[in-house]
Protein backbone atom coordinates (compact mmCIF):
# COMPACT_ATOMS: atom_id res chain seq x y z
CA UNK A 1 0.00 0.00 0.00
CA UNK A 2 2.73 2.32 1.07
CA UNK A 3 5.31 1.61 -2.04
CA UNK A 4 1.98 2.46 -4.31
CA UNK A 5 1.21 5.60 -2.33
CA UNK A 6 4.49 6.35 -2.89
CA UNK A 7 4.45 5.44 -6.83
CA UNK A 8 1.38 8.10 -6.88
CA UNK A 9 3.71 10.69 -5.72
CA UNK A 10 6.26 10.22 -7.71
CA UNK A 11 3.96 10.72 -10.50
CA UNK A 12 2.42 13.88 -9.65
CA UNK A 13 6.29 15.20 -9.02
CA UNK A 14 7.04 14.61 -12.16
CA UNK A 15 4.02 15.88 -13.34
CA UNK A 16 4.79 19.40 -11.69
CA UNK A 17 8.65 18.87 -13.23
CA UNK A 18 7.08 18.45 -16.52
CA UNK A 19 4.83 21.91 -16.41
CA UNK A 20 7.58 24.10 -14.65
CA UNK A 21 10.44 22.40 -17.93
CA UNK A 22 7.60 23.24 -20.77
CA UNK A 23 7.43 26.83 -18.99
CA UNK A 24 10.84 27.21 -19.60
CA UNK A 25 11.61 25.51 -22.82
CA UNK A 26 8.70 27.40 -24.86
CA UNK A 27 9.71 30.79 -23.01
CA UNK A 28 13.29 30.32 -24.26
CA UNK A 29 12.85 28.92 -27.47
CA UNK A 30 10.24 31.82 -28.24
CA UNK A 31 12.36 34.73 -27.39
CA UNK A 32 15.57 33.39 -28.92
CA UNK A 33 13.91 32.71 -32.15
CA UNK A 34 12.71 36.31 -32.82
CA UNK A 35 15.94 37.34 -31.78
CA UNK A 36 17.51 35.64 -34.33
CA UNK A 37 14.72 36.23 -36.83
CA UNK A 38 13.82 32.54 -37.28
CA UNK A 39 10.66 31.32 -37.79
CA UNK A 40 8.73 29.95 -34.76
CA UNK A 41 7.22 26.93 -36.46
CA UNK A 42 10.77 25.75 -37.36
CA UNK A 43 12.17 26.25 -34.08
CA UNK A 44 8.96 24.11 -32.77
CA UNK A 45 9.73 21.60 -35.35
CA UNK A 46 13.46 20.97 -34.70
CA UNK A 47 14.70 22.66 -31.55
CA UNK A 48 11.52 21.97 -29.10
CA UNK A 49 10.63 18.79 -31.03
CA UNK A 50 14.18 17.34 -30.56
CA UNK A 51 13.88 17.99 -26.84
CA UNK A 52 10.19 16.41 -26.44
CA UNK A 53 11.20 13.79 -28.70
CA UNK A 54 14.35 12.75 -26.48
CA UNK A 55 11.67 10.36 -24.07
CA UNK A 56 10.69 8.87 -26.85
CA UNK A 57 14.32 7.67 -27.64
CA UNK A 58 15.58 6.88 -24.46
CA UNK A 59 12.50 4.53 -23.71
CA UNK A 60 12.13 2.80 -26.99
CA UNK A 61 16.19 2.50 -27.10
CA UNK A 62 16.36 0.75 -23.96
CA UNK A 63 13.13 -1.38 -24.39
CA UNK A 64 15.22 -2.15 -27.85
CA UNK A 65 18.23 -3.35 -25.75
CA UNK A 66 16.14 -5.37 -23.48
CA UNK A 67 14.44 -7.03 -26.48
CA UNK A 68 11.14 -5.48 -25.97
CA UNK A 69 10.19 -4.46 -29.31
CA UNK A 70 6.26 -3.91 -28.89
CA UNK A 71 7.18 -1.45 -26.09
CA UNK A 72 10.00 0.14 -28.70
CA UNK A 73 7.48 -0.24 -31.57
CA UNK A 74 4.17 0.70 -30.00
CA UNK A 75 5.76 3.69 -27.54
CA UNK A 76 6.14 5.39 -31.13
CA UNK A 77 3.18 4.80 -32.82
CA UNK A 78 1.24 5.39 -29.73
CA UNK A 79 3.31 9.01 -29.18
CA UNK A 80 2.57 9.67 -32.46
CA UNK A 81 -1.20 9.11 -32.61
CA UNK A 82 -0.95 11.32 -29.02
CA UNK A 83 0.77 14.01 -30.17
CA UNK A 84 -2.31 14.74 -33.45
CA UNK A 85 -5.17 13.43 -31.19
CA UNK A 86 -4.71 14.10 -27.26
CA UNK A 87 -1.84 16.95 -27.93
CA UNK A 88 -3.61 18.77 -31.12
CA UNK A 89 -7.13 18.76 -29.71
CA UNK A 90 -6.36 20.11 -26.11
CA UNK A 91 -4.31 22.70 -27.85
CA UNK A 92 -7.08 24.15 -29.59
CA UNK A 93 -9.60 23.42 -27.35
CA UNK A 94 -7.41 26.05 -25.29
CA UNK A 95 -7.36 28.74 -27.84
CA UNK A 96 -8.19 27.53 -31.76
CA UNK A 97 -4.64 28.05 -34.16
CA UNK A 98 -4.32 29.16 -37.33
CA UNK A 99 -2.09 27.26 -40.06
CA UNK A 100 0.16 28.66 -42.18
CA UNK A 101 -0.55 27.47 -45.88
CA UNK A 102 3.66 25.90 -45.89
CA UNK A 103 2.81 23.61 -43.01
CA UNK A 104 -0.61 22.34 -44.83
CA UNK A 105 1.19 22.19 -48.16
CA UNK A 106 4.64 20.62 -46.63
CA UNK A 107 5.81 19.77 -43.50
CA UNK A 108 2.22 17.97 -42.98
CA UNK A 109 2.35 16.34 -46.17
CA UNK A 110 6.23 15.41 -45.10
CA UNK A 111 4.87 13.98 -41.90
CA UNK A 112 2.59 11.40 -43.46
CA UNK A 113 4.90 10.63 -46.19
CA UNK A 114 7.13 9.39 -43.33
CA UNK A 115 4.31 7.19 -41.89
CA UNK A 116 3.50 5.90 -44.80
CA UNK A 117 7.43 5.05 -45.28
CA UNK A 118 7.24 3.54 -41.47
CA UNK A 119 4.34 1.34 -42.71
CA UNK A 120 5.99 0.13 -45.94
CA UNK A 121 9.15 -1.23 -44.00
CA UNK A 122 7.32 -2.96 -41.36
CA UNK A 123 5.28 -4.81 -43.60
CA UNK A 124 8.27 -7.89 -43.48
CA UNK A 125 7.39 -8.12 -40.03
CA UNK A 126 10.66 -6.20 -39.08
CA UNK A 127 12.76 -2.83 -38.91
CA UNK A 128 16.58 -3.69 -40.18
CA UNK A 129 19.57 -1.61 -39.95
CA UNK A 130 19.23 -0.85 -43.78
CA UNK A 131 15.60 0.10 -42.88
CA UNK A 132 16.88 2.70 -40.11
CA UNK A 133 19.43 3.76 -42.26
CA UNK A 134 17.29 4.99 -44.53
CA UNK A 135 15.00 6.60 -42.08
CA UNK A 136 17.83 8.57 -40.41
CA UNK A 137 19.01 9.84 -43.74
CA UNK A 138 15.49 11.08 -44.10
CA UNK A 139 16.26 12.58 -40.97
CA UNK A 140 19.39 14.70 -42.20
CA UNK A 141 17.04 15.79 -45.31
CA UNK A 142 14.53 17.60 -43.31
CA UNK A 143 16.75 18.77 -41.15
CA UNK A 144 18.50 20.59 -44.20
CA UNK A 145 14.88 21.75 -45.40
CA UNK A 146 14.06 23.24 -41.75
CA UNK A 147 17.91 25.31 -41.98
CA UNK A 148 16.82 26.23 -45.41
CA UNK A 149 13.51 28.31 -44.36
CA UNK A 150 14.91 29.15 -41.00
CA UNK A 151 14.47 32.79 -41.42
CA UNK A 152 11.37 34.87 -41.11
CA UNK A 153 10.83 36.98 -44.43
CA UNK A 154 8.57 39.39 -42.80
CA UNK A 155 9.66 40.30 -39.97
CA UNK A 156 8.12 40.21 -36.30
CA UNK A 157 7.20 43.35 -34.05
CA UNK A 158 9.20 43.23 -31.18
CA UNK A 159 7.77 44.08 -28.17
CA UNK A 160 10.32 46.24 -27.41
CA UNK A 161 13.79 47.92 -28.82
CA UNK A 162 16.45 46.27 -27.09
CA UNK A 163 19.49 48.04 -25.87
CA UNK A 164 22.81 46.50 -28.23
CA UNK A 165 24.74 45.29 -25.16
CA UNK A 166 22.02 43.54 -23.52
CA UNK A 167 21.06 41.65 -26.84
CA UNK A 168 24.12 39.12 -25.87
CA UNK A 169 23.17 38.33 -22.37
CA UNK A 170 19.39 37.83 -22.72
CA UNK A 171 20.46 35.49 -25.69
CA UNK A 172 22.65 33.88 -23.37
CA UNK A 173 19.37 34.01 -20.50
CA UNK A 174 17.15 32.53 -22.98
CA UNK A 175 19.53 29.36 -24.03
CA UNK A 176 20.14 28.73 -20.27
CA UNK A 177 16.32 28.34 -19.93
CA UNK A 178 15.67 26.08 -23.02
CA UNK A 179 18.47 23.85 -21.13
CA UNK A 180 16.81 23.90 -17.86
CA UNK A 181 13.29 23.35 -19.50
CA UNK A 182 15.11 20.31 -21.96
CA UNK A 183 16.50 18.78 -18.69
CA UNK A 184 12.93 19.31 -16.66
CA UNK A 185 11.05 17.42 -19.42
CA UNK A 186 13.56 14.52 -19.14
CA UNK A 187 13.23 14.19 -15.49
CA UNK A 188 9.65 14.68 -15.26
CA UNK A 189 8.46 12.64 -18.06
CA UNK A 190 11.03 10.05 -16.75
CA UNK A 191 9.71 10.06 -13.01
CA UNK A 192 5.72 9.95 -14.58
CA UNK A 193 6.88 6.76 -16.92
CA UNK A 194 8.49 4.66 -14.38
CA UNK A 195 5.49 5.06 -12.22
CA UNK A 196 2.80 4.53 -14.21
CA UNK A 197 4.29 2.00 -15.91
CA UNK A 198 5.16 0.48 -12.48
CA UNK A 199 1.12 0.98 -11.85
CA UNK A 200 -0.29 -0.56 -15.10
CA UNK A 201 1.92 -3.66 -15.06
CA UNK A 202 0.96 -4.35 -11.19
CA UNK A 203 -2.82 -3.95 -12.90
CA UNK A 204 -2.04 -7.03 -15.07
CA UNK A 205 -1.86 -5.17 -18.35
CA UNK A 206 0.33 -6.48 -21.30
CA UNK A 207 3.30 -5.26 -22.81
CA UNK A 208 2.15 -3.94 -26.34
CA UNK A 209 -1.03 -2.19 -24.40
CA UNK A 210 1.72 -0.32 -21.70
CA UNK A 211 4.22 0.59 -24.82
CA UNK A 212 0.73 2.09 -26.91
CA UNK A 213 -0.99 3.48 -24.40
CA UNK A 214 0.60 4.34 -20.59
CA UNK A 215 4.27 4.66 -22.10
CA UNK A 216 3.11 6.89 -25.69
CA UNK A 217 1.00 9.26 -23.60
CA UNK A 218 3.62 9.30 -20.66
CA UNK A 219 7.02 9.93 -23.20
CA UNK A 220 4.22 12.46 -25.17
CA UNK A 221 3.64 14.40 -21.97
CA UNK A 222 6.50 16.77 -22.67
CA UNK A 223 4.95 17.18 -25.65
CA UNK A 224 2.04 17.91 -24.56
CA UNK A 225 3.04 20.90 -22.05
CA UNK A 226 5.07 22.36 -24.24
CA UNK A 227 2.27 22.97 -26.70
CA UNK A 228 -0.49 23.54 -24.30
CA UNK A 229 2.14 26.24 -22.54
CA UNK A 230 2.69 27.49 -25.97
CA UNK A 231 -1.32 27.56 -27.35
CA UNK A 232 -2.25 29.26 -23.74
CA UNK A 233 0.85 31.70 -24.39
CA UNK A 234 -0.62 32.69 -27.96
CA UNK A 235 2.68 30.79 -29.56
CA UNK A 236 0.59 28.98 -32.20
CA UNK A 237 3.52 28.00 -34.47
CA UNK A 238 5.34 26.97 -31.68
CA UNK A 239 2.50 24.28 -30.84
CA UNK A 240 1.86 23.32 -34.15
CA UNK A 241 5.56 23.00 -35.38
CA UNK A 242 6.13 20.78 -32.14
CA UNK A 243 3.76 18.28 -32.68
CA UNK A 244 4.86 17.80 -36.20
CA UNK A 245 8.50 17.77 -35.74
CA UNK A 246 8.16 15.36 -32.70
CA UNK A 247 6.40 13.08 -34.95
CA UNK A 248 8.81 13.18 -37.50
CA UNK A 249 11.52 12.70 -35.29
CA UNK A 250 10.23 10.17 -33.58
CA UNK A 251 9.46 7.99 -37.08
CA UNK A 252 13.15 9.04 -38.59
CA UNK A 253 15.03 9.92 -35.38
CA UNK A 254 14.25 7.36 -33.10
CA UNK A 255 13.11 4.28 -35.50
CA UNK A 256 15.98 5.43 -37.60
CA UNK A 257 18.34 4.78 -34.80
CA UNK A 258 16.82 2.38 -32.80
CA UNK A 259 17.28 -0.84 -35.61
CA UNK A 260 20.60 0.23 -36.29
CA UNK A 261 21.49 -0.90 -32.64
CA UNK A 262 19.28 -4.38 -32.96
CA UNK A 263 16.35 -5.19 -35.35
CA UNK A 264 12.64 -4.32 -33.75
CA UNK A 265 10.29 -6.99 -34.69
CA UNK A 266 6.76 -5.73 -35.44
CA UNK A 267 3.55 -7.30 -34.06
CA UNK A 268 1.47 -8.37 -36.88
CA UNK A 269 -1.62 -7.01 -34.73
CA UNK A 270 0.64 -3.48 -35.29
CA UNK A 271 0.25 -3.82 -38.98
CA UNK A 272 -3.90 -4.49 -39.09
CA UNK A 273 -4.32 -1.90 -36.11
CA UNK A 274 -2.22 0.78 -34.22
CA UNK A 275 -0.43 1.44 -37.62
CA UNK A 276 -3.42 2.47 -39.91
CA UNK A 277 -4.83 4.26 -37.43
CA UNK A 278 -1.50 6.20 -36.99
CA UNK A 279 -1.90 7.34 -40.72
CA UNK A 280 -5.26 8.06 -40.55
CA UNK A 281 -4.56 10.70 -37.65
CA UNK A 282 -1.84 12.00 -39.67
CA UNK A 283 -3.80 12.34 -42.86
CA UNK A 284 -6.97 13.71 -41.52
CA UNK A 285 -5.35 16.93 -40.67
CA UNK A 286 -5.09 17.88 -44.35
CA UNK A 287 -8.68 17.84 -45.09
CA UNK A 288 -9.42 18.70 -41.37
CA UNK A 289 -7.51 22.24 -41.96
CA UNK A 290 -8.31 22.55 -45.40
CA UNK A 291 -10.76 25.14 -45.10
CA UNK A 292 -9.84 28.25 -43.60
CA UNK A 293 -6.26 26.67 -42.47
CA UNK A 294 -7.95 26.93 -38.42
CA UNK A 295 -7.98 24.22 -36.15
CA UNK A 296 -10.82 25.03 -34.07
CA UNK A 297 -12.37 24.17 -30.64
CA UNK A 298 -15.19 21.82 -32.31
CA UNK A 299 -11.94 20.64 -34.67
CA UNK A 300 -9.64 19.90 -31.23
CA UNK A 301 -12.44 18.33 -29.79
CA UNK A 302 -13.30 16.11 -32.71
CA UNK A 303 -9.34 15.10 -32.95
CA UNK A 304 -9.67 14.63 -28.94
CA UNK A 305 -12.92 12.30 -29.02
CA UNK A 306 -10.95 10.29 -31.96
CA UNK A 307 -8.30 9.37 -29.32
CA UNK A 308 -10.43 8.41 -26.56
CA UNK A 309 -11.89 6.02 -28.59
CA UNK A 310 -8.78 4.33 -30.25
CA UNK A 311 -7.81 4.11 -26.44
CA UNK A 312 -11.33 2.79 -25.48
CA UNK A 313 -10.98 0.03 -28.49
CA UNK A 314 -7.33 -1.07 -27.36
CA UNK A 315 -8.32 -1.77 -23.94
CA UNK A 316 -11.80 -3.03 -24.94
Amino acid sequence: MMAMLFTVLVFFAGLAILYYGAEFLVGGSSRLAFSYGVRPLIVGMTVIAFATSMPELMVSLLAAVKGSSDIAAGNIIGSNIANIGLILGVAALLLPMVVARATLTREIPFMIGASLLLYVFCLDGVLGFVNGLILFALLVVFLAYCIKTARIRVPYEIEAERPAGESEPRRRRDLLHITLGMVGLGVGAELMVRSAVTIATALGISELVIGMTVVALGTSLPELAASVVSAWKGEMDLSVGNVIGSNIFNILFVLGVCPMIRPLSVDPSVLRFELPVMLAFSAVLIPLLWRGRKLDRPRGALLLVAYLIFIGVLFV
